[in-house]
């Protein structure tokens, strides 16, 4: 589960976090990254239907078939 929240740090550099009952209790990773760099990453990020229509990839007409090399797991 990945939950993203923008803060504010304050002059006193704590914060006070409050985790959502969804979160199972137990170990927590978190991962503070400044706000230009969220941004830009965010700015960067792929847009669903990117491609479409604009020839970039195509998907050969046996794609699905069974692979030669794979006979003996089947």
């Amino acid at each position: 589960m990945i939950i993203e929240q923008i803060v504010d740090v304050p002059p006193s550099h704590r914060l006070v976090i409050d985790v959502p009952r969804e979160v199972p209790a137990g170990s927590v990773v978190l991962t503070f990254t400044p706000r230009e760099t969220a941004e830009r990453e965010r700015k960067n990020a792929r847009t669903f239907g990117y491609a479409r229509d604009k020839g970039e990839y195509w998907m050969a007409e046996d794609f699905d078939v069974p692979l030669d090399d794979f006979k003996n797991y089947m």
